[in-house]
């Protein structure tokens, strides 16, 4: 495994949408390990492979590695099925776009659908900073950042 690179705003990469994986295998694997070690050393909750300079619709997470023992999740060519009209806001960091916190709306609740390393797929229901940080990662896939949804304080 290797630490990679990430790509900081305002690269093209990040603006871009990611192209579905079809090839699943060792280097997918790979990238996806190599993913995960870069996301704990930086050290972040989640981390999309556009902010590693590829465009592709693959992004791991793992919301409580700080608090306890690691437990990341991968997720390649997730899509959200099911959006609760309930939202939370919440302050949301980037690796891309560092020390510059965003206060952002998102659905409280969502449901996923995604394919695993091997291509089997898989559906689950997420909410609380899971589902908040499920929907950030997604963003990256589709060329939207933290900064675009960014909702400004109001008394």
């Amino acid at each position: 495994m290797a630490v990679l690179d990430i790509v900081l705003h305002p690269a093209p990469v990040l603006r871009a949408e990611a192209k579905p994986v079809t090839l699943f295998d060792a280097t997918l694997s790979r990238l996806a390990a190599d993913m995960i070690e870069t996301m704990y050393d930086a050290p972040g909750r989640g981390l999309a492979a556009p902010q590693v300079g590829l465009p592709l619709r693959v992004f791991v997470t793992d919301v409580d590695w700080r608090e306890g023992d690691p437990a990341p999740k991968i997720f390649v060519n997730p899509e959200i099925t099911d959006a609760s009209d309930e939202t939370v806001l919440r302050e949301e960091g980037c690796l891309s776009i560092p020390d510059t916190p965003c206060r952002v709306r998102r659905p409280a609740r969502i449901g996923l659908k995604w394919q695993d390393l091997t291509g089997l797929g898989h559906e689950a229901a997420f909410d609380g900073v899971e589902a908040t940080c499920i929907q950030h990662e997604l963003d990256h896939l589709n060329g939207i950042l933290c900064i675009d949804r960014h909702e400004e304080e109001t008394e």
